[in-house]
């Protein structure tokens, strides 16, 4: 195919393609914006976000659940039993042996952080039989005892008991830091998407000025061959030069609507009602503000606020607490015991004709109440204790050393993972400190280059009215100024987004825009 059939081809798809074009972005709404804007909408609407904010909350509940194991259980029980039996012996008197028991009980049981539990019990118990030759019956019987237990080596110890309530906290600060990672990632991303944005519409605006003047070139072209002052050439080198750069119009127009795409998507625009469908205008444009960087500052802040690096960090906390709890598990066990029980016994007591209970004429009763037994058992009236230590040597701990190796190996692992993040760090501050630097640099390298161009064509838009220079050259300073203009936008793009990569780096987007983490936790 000719590049004349090209051309053609190319005016047909164009002059279909740019009334549909305009007419819909016509048809649209606006929706102007600002940087700050679009972030504030990105974190109320961002699905990624909404998913992370749930995860302080899990971890919060799961602290809660560990630290329901030291708080303290009651206990009741009630229980009614009957029993019959035959006599086996000539005391217990003829026929069948009934025997009812009622009890009941109430303890208080609390676990000490050190390993130990401490345990108040009351027992009341009341026993009614017909058996023969009973002193008492029915028979009251109350006990009040405490009972304290505590591991001196194995299962001792502040840290491997509270492990659970420990790693839980640590798990806590890592899903906040989490959620930290992904306020950054998603106030840079928005930036970024944002800066785009601005990009393409200026550029776009680039192209159309340069699109201008190639058709007041082309128009002035036209005139001057009518009256004999040019070739019909120079018509044809400047629709040519026309056609390129609608193109180039045509192109910038695609890359509005894709970068319009990408940020609508991260600030989840659609999920508004009120803003559905209306096209993105940026209100805020790229300027050029040069910031004094430092890059030993810049990796201390980064090494204190990066949230993989603390998160890393608190992992390390929970690898080294699982080796001192896989280093205690190895010692033998060693368990004292200290208890203390006051019994109390009430009930009728039996009276027997002439005071023998072997006759077994029971000629009347002495009532005692119940309660009787409950205050001797409270005034501590027969004072009982016990005091034992207990050894427990296992033959073969295999399994728990294998347990402490293992606990080894993952804190050795999660120290060298924590140097390599730190060595990342370093290197991501830098570069972006670098790229700072750079982009301050073409910034106002693309300014000079901008400005001469501008001086260059108005030269040379002067020698052609006086007929000391040809429409190519004009033609070609246009194009000159058009990608300067174009240079010096992405230059100053590229500097905003350089700043923008410095605060991911070092993890300052929410301090520097006064966010507060806590405002994104559920729990709080």
């Amino acid at each position: 195919m000719s590049w004349k059939s090209s051309l053609i081809s190319f005016f047909i798809i164009f002059a279909l393609l740019t009334p549909a074009l305009a007419q819909e972005q016509k048809e649209r709404k606006t929706l102007p914006l600002t940087l700050e804007d679009c972030i504030a909408k990105a974190l109320k609407n961002n699905l990624n976000l909404a998913v992370e904010v749930y995860g302080p909350e899990i971890a919060d509940a799961a602290i809660v659940r560990a630290k329901e194991y030291f708080m303290p259980s009651l206990e009741l029980s009630y229980g009614t039993e009957q029993r019959e039996n035959p006599p086996y012996w000539w005391i217990q008197g003829a026929g069948t042996i009934v025997t009812k028991n009622l009890d009941y009980r109430a303890s208080v049981v609390q676990r000490i952080p050190t390993g130990g539990s401490a345990s108040l019990s009351f027992v009341n118990n009341r026993t009614d039989t017909n058996e023969s030759f009973q002193l008492i019956n029915p028979r009251f019987s109350s006990t009040l005892s405490f009972v304290f237990n505590q591991p001196l080596l194995k299962d001792f110890g502040l840290s491997v008991n509270r492990r659970e309530i420990l790693v839980a906290q640590n798990n806590l600060d890592i899903s906040e830091e989490q959620l930290k990672a992904t306020l950054v990632d998603t106030i840079f991303l928005v930036e970024e998407a944002y800066w785009n944005v601005v990009y393409a519409i200026e550029n776009y605006k680039v192209k159309q000025q340069s699109l201008d003047l190639a058709r007041d070139l082309l128009e002035k072209n036209r005139k001057e061959v009518d009256v004999g002052k040019l070739a019909p050439i120079e018509i044809l080198n400047a629709e040519a030069e026309v056609a390129s750069r609608e193109a180039d119009s045509v192109a910038a127009e695609g890359l509005i609507r894709r970068s319009e795409e990408v940020l609508r998507n991260i600030i989840n625009l659609d999920a508004e009602s009120d803003t559905r469908g209306m096209a993105i205008v940026p209100v805020d444009t790229p300027v050029f503000v040069e910031k004094p960087v430092s890059l030993e500052e810049a990796t201390k802040t980064a090494f204190a606020r990066r949230p993989d690096l603390v998160m890393t960090a608190k992992e390390i906390e929970t690898n080294e607490l699982n080796v001192n709890v896989a280093r205690n598990q190895t010692l033998p066990g060693l368990n004292l015991q200290f208890s203390y029980w006051s019994p109390g016994i009430s009930g009728d007591r039996l009276i027997y004709l002439d005071d023998n209970p072997f006759l077994g004429v029971i000629v009347g009763k002495e009532k005692e109440s119940a309660s009787k037994s409950i205050k001797d058992a409270f005034r501590l009236l027969y004072k009982n204790w016990s005091v034992s230590l207990t050894l427990s040597l296992p033959l073969n701990n295999l399994l728990t050393k294998a347990n402490l190796v293992t606990a080894r190996l993952q804190l050795e692992q999660t120290q060298a993972r924590l140097k390599t993040l730190e060595q990342k760090a370093a290197l991501e501050v830098g570069d972006a400190v670098r790229e700072i630097e750079t982009n301050a640099k073409k910034v106002r390298a693309y300014r000079i280059a901008r400005e001469l161009a501008e001086k260059r064509l108005e030269a040379e838009e002067k020698k052609l009215g006086v007929g000391l220079t040809t429409n190519y050259f004009v033609l070609q300073y246009q194009e000159a100024l058009a990608d300067a203009r174009t240079m010096e936008l992405k230059a100053l793009v590229d500097y905003n987004l350089s700043l923008a990569r410095l605060e991911r780096a070092c993890a300052t987007s929410l301090e520097s825009r006064n966010i507060r983490l806590t405002n994104f936790l559920k729990s709080q």
